[in-house]
């Protein structure tokens, strides 16, 4: 389900927290790190593709030493390296000072003392769980609408002449 362009949502990942936080992610993060981040963010990739919520993924690289602040974008995400120093959390509220009294903001961890701070500022709070439960709700309304369509699809090639299909089976090779 679309949303319009003058309710445009913005989310704010915690990114550490989420994986530590969601089982599946949890397990993977005990063998490769790496592995875990690239799947939280191509899980959070296509819940942006089919809600169009502007995405935010901030990672904590506070203990990297000499790392700068990075930035990039990873299929329709933006995603945040943090400086040396600076948690996640921090850069969070820096941004919720910016945009959270006037933007419709929503900030995903667990962390609860970093949620009353994201109330404080005028951010909308989301655990981690109610974050994945939001997404798996998604993407079951995604997978019944496919259905009905894939459906209806069939349907009308049924309603196609024999010699179509049959055209149209050589065409594609089948």
């Amino acid at each position: 389900m679309k949303r319009s362009r003058k309710s445009k949502e913005y989310l704010f990942v915690d990114g550490y927290n989420i994986i530590n936080s969601w089982e599946n992610l949890k397990e993977i993060a005990k063998v490769d790190l790496e592995q875990a981040r690239s799947a939280l963010l191509e899980i959070l990739a296509e819940y942006k593709h089919y809600s169009d919520i502007e995405i935010f993924v901030v990672f904590d690289a506070y203990m990297v030493k000499g790392n700068n602040r990075s930035k990039e974008e990873y299929k329709g995400l933006h995603v945040v390296y943090t400086k040396e120093n600076e948690l996640a959390d921090h850069y969070i509220e820096k941004a919720l000072d910016v945009m959270g009294r006037e933007m419709r903001v929503r900030v995903a961890t667990s962390d609860w003392i970093e949620q009353q701070i994201i109330l404080s500022r005028g951010g909308i709070r989301v655990s981690a769980r109610e974050l994945q439960v939001e997404i798996e709700d998604e993407m079951k309304m995604v997978s019944k609408k496919r259905k009905r369509l894939n459906t209806k699809n069939d349907i009308n090639i049924g309603r196609l002449e024999d010699q179509v299909l049959h055209k149209l089976k050589d065409w594609n090779g089948k």
